[in-house]
């Protein structure tokens, strides 16, 4: 990984919020399919050895992606994301909720926003995340939020290398 695209993360706890930027030597639309298709996300929205399965994915506003984090061992930690807003190829917005297997929302949850913005072959991805609760805020950070993502980026970092080399 080249050290100019490593992850930036800050953590504001007065304003519940944490904001990650990550750079992608990849053009804007492989860098947006990526975090938009369920088939895709399913390859990488996960720290290994975790796994993504996405049950449910409609990318509209008002649609939603239901998934489950599937650990080695096979237990599923479900999780909804509504979507809010969506003006393709610049920003979306979605709300994202733990649940139990049958759609039950665990609240609080977030408030994601996501803007994409390219530069000479490099996707930037800019990630807000807004808790409602310090206290979920909270319990995030102390569940190696940071440490989750950063993984996970990673792997998609990987994942869109191996597709620009095909």
């Amino acid at each position: 990984m080249n050290s100019h695209l490593a992850l930036e993360f800050s953590v504001d706890m007065e304003n519940k919020t944490v904001i990650i930027k990550r750079k992608f030597e990849a053009g804007l639309p492989l860098v947006w399919d990526a975090f938009t298709k369920g088939e895709i996300l399913d390859q990488w929205w996960a720290p290994k050895p975790f796994l993504s399965r996405t049950k449910i994915m409609n990318f509209e506003v008002g649609g939603r992606r239901f998934y489950a984090m599937v650990s080695p061992e096979g237990q599923e930690r479900w999780s909804i994301q509504r979507y809010t807003s969506i003006s393709p190829k610049t920003n979306f917005k979605m709300t994202s909720n733990f649940s139990d297997k049958d759609e039950n929302p665990e609240m609080p949850g977030s408030d994601w926003d996501f803007n994409f913005g390219e530069q000479n072959g490099t996707t930037t991805v800019n990630i807000s995340i807004y808790n409602e609760s310090r206290e979920r805020m909270e319990r995030m950070i102390e569940m190696g939020f940071k440490e989750g993502m950063t993984a996970t980026l990673d792997s998609l970092e990987k994942l869109i290398i191996s597709l620009t080399r095909k």
